[in-house]
């Protein structure tokens, strides 16, 4: 479920007696996976099971979706159900993939707002976590849901759209609420876009040039790896080629053949740059759809702050980059809207996100997070739901203020804890 990788996106389930998540670096504590054809096969499980969680396409780096008795699969489940080209919108299936719904909606002449920069995540499991992409006109994924059915504890079906007075709590829901069979989501007519790749942009051009710079295209995204005071690649993805040809950028030069996020690795499987026009589904993510190498070996985190911190935040960040470096392999920053889903990092707030895309190295990275957490901590930073942190639940509490409401309604739809797991009871619930 998750938001972006800078290595590879997804693979399949693994054919071992051991289920792990994409990256390798979680395995789940059971191996019995229900895969289900039909919304009633999965009703008749949920209402058989006093306890299952429902696995996706296994993005997150953290125990988020993970269950020690039963897991329910809807990859099955991979229908478009419905396009609604008065309404502007789509309804899909619990299990479709987001490549699978840019390819459908594109042939129809449309588009979703925004992608994250792996299209191999299920659209349930992506607005689930509040996974974003980029774009500091764009809300995360999750804004773009207008209604949602899922299966409930008790085995009933629940719809519910935007008027719903609870649908604000429930769009990302964590995994809480049950089984989602059908998510309907805001399109609008499809468009092109032109990604241009500049080098080497001096770290102090951010502290008076940053909302010039993450506004220079509809999808803006900075790469780093703490070095030098440096932003090592800056992606710019723009709607028109009126940004693209211009050889330098605040300092930054343009750069003269496809990159990779991670400057020493191909760009074979990179979407296309160098201006070259293609459908925004072939743009906006960083990945192509048409890959799946059969891991990526590296781990995860994001801070979401209040974008008026940004450039603060980043340099309290860069202070710590003789600890981050040697273990990391890249770092993302990306600018999202705010929207007004109450779970959402960027509720009431156009936020940035600060990624890392660590080495497998663990201990290292354990060690690390709370002395990111700690230097972030001014700036009000929440991490990514579906990545690696430390942070406790007293402080997400303090930082997400419907934390209350929002345990009432899982409670709700859930009275005896049967969607619950690990990640919840400590996360949520503070057990």
């Amino acid at each position: 479920m998750m938001a972006g990788s800078a290595l590879s996106p997804l693979a399949g389930f693994a054919q071992n007696d051991k289920i792990t998540n994409w990256a390798g670096n979680y395995t789940y504590s059971t191996s019995s996976i229900w895969k289900v054809g039909s919304v009633q096969e999965a009703q008749d499980l949920i209402k058989k099971h006093p306890r299952l969680k429902v696995l996706g396409t296994r993005h997150c780096f953290n125990n988020i979706a993970d269950s020690k008795d039963h897991f329910l699969s809807l990859s099955q489940l991979n229908k478009m159900v419905a396009l609604d080209t008065k309404g502007h919108t789509v309804t899909v299936e619990g299990g479709v993939r987001y490549g699978e719904l840019a390819v459908f909606l594109n042939d129809k002449g449309y588009a979703l707002h925004n992608l994250a920069s792996l299209p191999h995540i299920s659209v349930a499991g992506g607005c689930a976590t509040a996974t974003h992409g980029s774009g500091i006109h764009n809300g995360n994924l999750s804004s773009a849901v207008v209604g949602m059915e899922f299966i409930a504890a008790g085995g009933e079906l629940v719809t519910l759209d935007k008027h719903s007075s609870e649908f604000g709590l429930a769009v990302v829901h964590l995994g809480g609420i049950g089984a989602m069979t059908k998510v309907t989501l805001a399109i609008q007519p499809t468009y092109q876009v032109w990604q241009y790749v500049y080098e080497n942009l001096p770290m102090a051009a951010l502290e008076k040039h940053f909302d010039e710079i993450m506004g220079a295209g509809y999808s803006v995204s900075l790469f780093t790896d703490w070095r030098n005071k440096n932003v090592n690649e800056v992606w710019i993805k723009s709607k028109t080629s009126s940004h693209g040809g211009h050889p330098e950028f605040l300092g930054a030069k343009a750069a003269t053949k496809n990159l990779h996020p991670i400057r020493d690795l191909g760009a074979e499987n990179c979407t296309e740059q160098m201006g070259k026009p293609g459908p925004w589904h072939e743009r906006l993510p960083h990945f192509k759809m048409g890959f799946t190498p059969s891991s990526g070996k590296e781990l995860q985190s994001e801070f979401f702050i209040p974008r008026e911190h940004a450039y603060k935040a980043i340099m309290a960040v860069e202070k710590l980059h003789e600890k981050i470096s040697p273990h990391l392999l890249i770092s993302e920053v990306r600018c999202i809207d705010g929207d007004q889903l109450k779970m959402s990092p960027c509720f009431g707030q156009p936020s940035t996100a600060i990624h890392f895309t660590w080495k497998p190295e663990w201990e290292a990275v354990r060690k690390l997070l709370p002395q990111i957490e700690e230097a972030l901590a001014p700036f009000g930073a929440k991490p990514h739901w579906g990545k690696l942190f430390t942070m406790s639940h007293a402080r997400l509490a303090a930082l997400y203020p419907k934390m209350h409401e929002f345990q009432q309604m899982l409670k709700h739809y859930d009275p005896h804890g049967k969607f619950r797991n690990e990640y919840l009871d400590k996360v949520i619930f503070g057990v």
